[in-house]
Order: structure tokens, then sequence, then C-alpha cells
């Protein structure tokens, strides 16, 4: 049964002439004040949900963006704060871009949080990279995926046990510890101090390509998955869920189909699904806009991604539609009854699946966004929550 309801919220600036026939991404820039002011933004969202119910807030580490799409290059500062001025929500770290941490220095950050927060901030893992696009760039990134691994592997063996020795974190890139003189003596062991409290360490990963050995690595850590984005669209979800399932057979472990993995949904309320579809027609576009040029949505041809770079060539493109990802059950939209339908449809089947995460598109206006949150919260998660045992004198 679905009985936890999650969010996502990257922090993004208020954007203006939004779509496909709108600003080119690539040329959107703003001022200092409106790229800061996103971070603002984001603890509006955390408080919302807070009040509302919600179980998690994931945010995505992101760097040098100009164009003001996601713009928390630090997310466990962020988390910290999230955490000082909520009461109950959890925040999600989904994801970070692990290469580009010191795995010793993240595994201490997290365990910090994890001690000063009550565990309430969760979650560590590899995020997307976007394609390289030349062989001098192939070349520089082309470590990227085994220094993630790498990385991971050493946080983890940091995070979940009180010492590390170089016999379980050695790698091409890491040795932890490194064979160096220490207080008289080879150092041999390091130890992570203070640990977190709560082992072993909660690790979610986005699922994105659903290879054999990707769900391995998941498997062989205990990692949890999140569904979303484009994902949800095009009839991966089954493919994906069916092929973690398997990896974790292979470790001798039974999973129902869908547990240990959340499934992501764009969503807006509204009186019809018509009138939801429209609504929300500019913001799909420019959340595909963003998210289709880090190759998310494997559907999309190279053809396409240069369309929706250039107004001209989409006027003449065929390119994804808000009513293709309604039919395709990525976006959730019109009336709460509508939705609770939808999900309900989902429950059934993937009885596995336990969390949902529904956001909105990027370039959503926040007033919009927190009242699609309101909404959500008191008349679609209400139809989820168990039915009270009556009483006997009931």
């Amino acid at each position: 049964m679905i009985t936890k309801f999650d969010s996502s919220y990257y922090g993004t600036v208020d954007m203006e002439n939004l779509g496909y026939a709108g600003t080119p991404i690539n040329q959107r820039r703003y001022s200092q004040a409106e790229l800061g002011g996103a971070l603002h933004k984001v603890v509006e969202y955390a408080k919302c949900m807070d009040e509302r119910g919600y179980d998690t807030l994931w945010m995505a580490e992101h760097h040098f963006q100009p164009e003001g799409t996601e713009l928390i290059p630090n997310l466990l500062m962020m988390a910290m704060h999230l955490c000082g001025v909520t009461k109950n929500l959890r925040i999600g770290c989904g994801f970070n871009v692990v290469p580009m941490w010191h795995p010793l220095r993240l595994a201490e950050d997290y365990a910090m949080a994890d001690i000063l927060t009550g565990g309430r901030v969760i979650s560590v893992s590899r995020a997307a990279i976007t394609p390289v696009r030349s062989r001098r760039s192939a070349r520089r990134c082309s470590t990227s995926r085994p220094t993630a691994n790498c990385s991971r592997k050493a946080l983890i063996s940091c995070s979940r046990r009180s010492r590390a020795s170089r016999s379980r974190t050695r790698g091409k890139y890491y040795t932890i510890p490194p064979e160096v003189p220490y207080r008289g003596y080879t150092l041999k062991e390091i130890t992570l101090v203070p640990a977190p409290e709560r082992l072993p360490v909660e690790c979610w990963q986005p699922i994105q390509s659903g290879s054999e050995q990707a769900f391995d690595f998941m498997a062989k850590y205990g990692i949890c998955g999140i569904i979303g984005g484009g994902s949800a669209e095009g009839g991966a979800v089954e493919r994906h869920m069916i092929g973690f399932q398997a990896a974790y057979v292979r470790r001798g472990i039974e999973l129902g189909l869908g547990e240990r993995l959340a499934l992501g949904f764009q969503f807006h309320i509204a009186k019809s699904r018509e009138d939801g579809m429209r609504e929300a027609a500019k913001h799909y576009e420019e959340n595909m806009k963003m998210f289709g040029e880090l190759r998310l949505v494997r559907a999309l041809t190279d053809e396409q991604i240069a369309a929706m770079r250039d107004p001209r060539l989409a006027a003449t493109t065929k390119l994804p539609s808000v009513e293709d990802a309604v039919k395709g059950g990525g976006f959730l939209t019109g009336t709460p009854a509508d939705i609770i339908e939808q999900l309900k449809a989902v429950e059934k089947r993937y009885p596995g699946v336990d969390r949902v995460v529904c956001a909105t598109p990027l370039g959503t206006p926040l007033e919009v966004q927190l009242e699609d949150l309101d909404r959500f919260a008191k008349e679609v998660m209400p139809a989820f929550r168990p039915a009270k045992i009556a009483t006997a004198a009931e």
C-alpha cells in the first residue's frame, strides 16, 4: 500500500516566456537576487510540506547553472537549515554528485547530520551526469562512472562500519586509509567519529537506465531506488522494477514488485484533466527542455533535443507533450478524485510500492506549487490512510 507521500524541489527562479516556443533555456540569465531568492523558495516549499504531513522532501545537487533551473549546490547545508525550520519533514539528498566529493568528508558530514537532526537527513548516491559531446571532454570525463562507484563503495564502507581498513576500501581512485606514517606507526585503519547513529545508513539511488550491473550494485549494498521523471513514462517502470527485483533475488532476498522502490510523478490539480493539461502544458515543456537535454528521457532523439533548444525547430518537430505524459502515466492531473483513481491503479499494479514522489514540473510558479501541495495533502492523501479500527463501543 502507498503510505508515504514525498515531493521534490530543486530551487528554481521565477521564469517567464515558458514552453517550447518560449525563451531557449541556454539563453536564460538572472540576477544574483533572483538566483539567491530561489533558495528561500526551497524553504517555503519545505515548510508547506512539513505542515501538511508529507514524509520527505527530495532535493538535488547541481552546480554552475546560470539559467536558474536548479540552484542547490550543497544539499547538506540546505538540509541542515531546513531541519531547523521544520518539525517532522525528512530531507532526502537526492542526489549527491558523489565524484565531486571526497567520500570520507561526505561520510563525516552525513554522520553529523544524522546525529544533529535525529535521522531526518537521508540518502547518498550518484547523480546523473550530462553526456559528453566531444572527444576531448570524453577523455576528461571517461572516469565519471568508475569514480562514482569507487567513491560510493568507500562512502558506504565508512558509513556502515565504525572503522575502515585498506583491505575493504582499496580502489583505483581511493585507498582508505592511505598507507602513511601516523604517530609512530603506519596507518592501517581509520575511524569515522562520530559515526551515524542510525545504521545501516538509508541510501537511495535514481533509476534511469536500469542496467543489470547497476541493479546488482544496489542489491549488494541494500540501496533503495527512485523511478521517476521520464522513466515513469513509456513502459519503463515495470522493466526497472523487474530488473531491481531480480538483482535482489540473486542476493537471496525476495521482494514484492515495487518493494524498496519509490515512484515519481509530476502532478497538477485542476477542475478537470483537460484544464489540468492546459494549465500545466508550458511548465511541462520547460521541464522537458531541462531534463531532456540531460538524457533523462530515454525515448528522445537527437533531433528532438536539438529542437528544444530552438523555438523555430520546435514549431516543426514532434515533441513530447503533457498529453503524452498523462497518457503514459507519468503526469497526474485533474480533480483530486482523478488523481486518487490513478494512484489506486498504481497501488494495485505494483503491490510492493509504499512511497510516491509527487512534484510539479520545473517552471511552475511557487504560489501554484504551494496550492497544489496543499490540495494534494488535504484531498488526495487521506484516501490512502488506513481506516480507523472500530472500537467495541461503536
